[in-house]
């Protein structure tokens, strides 16, 4: 149920439109007749492209005029290598320098776009145990929440300049290629999955069709701001998701990775996989969204189908 749908041919800036979600929401938009325009790091080689320096805050604020949406889902991947300091610093960087340089920009503009999705994480709450937390729960310790936090409140000029800002806090995306799940699946395939730890922390998920679903209703329901939960209404523990994982591929899931062997090899990363996550979406439900895979079962299947 939106408040106000973009009309066809609207422009829309997506910053990270070349990473898993960022390249299915441009696909979406693009499929309904909107312009994209593509935040770039190189030089720009088409009219569709902007170029910006996140790290480095400088961008190209000409480019963003007449959008009518700004998206920001760039950073630096959260699983992509170990968390050594310097890792942890562009992880860190990537993500809240960006923000800040991308809400300046838009805040700038005599005729700013009418709402600003920025990405964030499930990470902002850290680790919650078998406790059910939604938007309204305070941050988490520790790396992650602080950086969620950082990386939210850098969307603060686009706040202040009266533009309508989402926070897009975003569970583990379900897809067959990219993010965490693009790791697990070649695993499972091979029959070498299993759960990790003693697979009792919960996992709050997310298919990438609803991901960019509920990004595309946070553009057009007036009414949301402020953090948005972007996961499944029923968060399952890591044992119940390999069970299911065996289930739908067809695999045994007799391995076990011990939680001592993920520290060992994951370093600070090992935290956050073997940490508990029971996040809800209880503003998207509010505002009308519904999932078209609201089980993990379906979830996997849209993947893999």
């Amino acid at each position: 149920m939106s408040d106000s749908p973009l009309p066809p041919g609207s422009r829309i800036a997506i910053a990270g439109a070349s990473g898993l979600i960022g390249s299915a929401l441009t696909r979406s938009l693009t499929a309904d007749g909107h312009e994209v325009v593509r935040l770039v790091r190189r030089a720009p080689r088409s009219k569709d492209e902007v170029q910006w320096d996140p790290e480095g805050q400088r961008i190209d604020a000409a480019g963003l005029v007449g959008c009518a949406v700004v998206v920001n889902l760039a950073g630096a991947g959260v699983a992509s290598r170990r968390w050594t300091e310097a890792y942890k610093r562009k992880i860190r960087d990537s993500r809240v320098l960006g923000t800040a340089t991308l809400a300046e920009a838009v805040a700038s503009l005599d005729e700013p776009p009418r709402v600003f999705v920025n990405g964030s994480a499930i990470g902002f709450y850290g680790d919650t145990g078998e406790r059910a937390v939604d938007e309204s729960a305070p941050p988490g310790d520790g790396f992650l929440p602080s950086v969620c936090v950082e990386w939210e409140e850098a969307t603060g000029a686009a706040q202040e300049a009266g533009i309508r800002t989402v926070f897009a806090r975003t569970g583990l995306v379900v897809a067959r290629k990219g993010g965490a799940w693009g790791k697990l699946f070649p695993l499972f395939k091979a029959g070498l999955g299993g759960r990790m730890g003693d697979g009792r922390q919960y996992w709050s998920f997310v298919s990438l069709h609803d991901e960019v679903a509920a990004i595309r209703h946070a553009i057009d329901t007036e009414s949301l701001s402020g953090p948005m939960n972007v996961t499944a209404p029923d968060p399952l523990t890591n044992r119940e998701i390999t069970e299911a994982m065996g289930r739908v591929l067809h695999r045994p899931t007799l391995f076990t990775t011990p939680a001592p062997l993920l520290r060992l090899a994951l370093g600070d990363m090992a935290g956050d996989i073997l940490g508990s996550q029971r996040v809800l979406p209880t503003r998207l439900l509010e505002s009308g969204f519904t999932f078209a895979f609201p089980s993990i079962e379906g979830a996997l299947r849209a993947a893999v189908g």
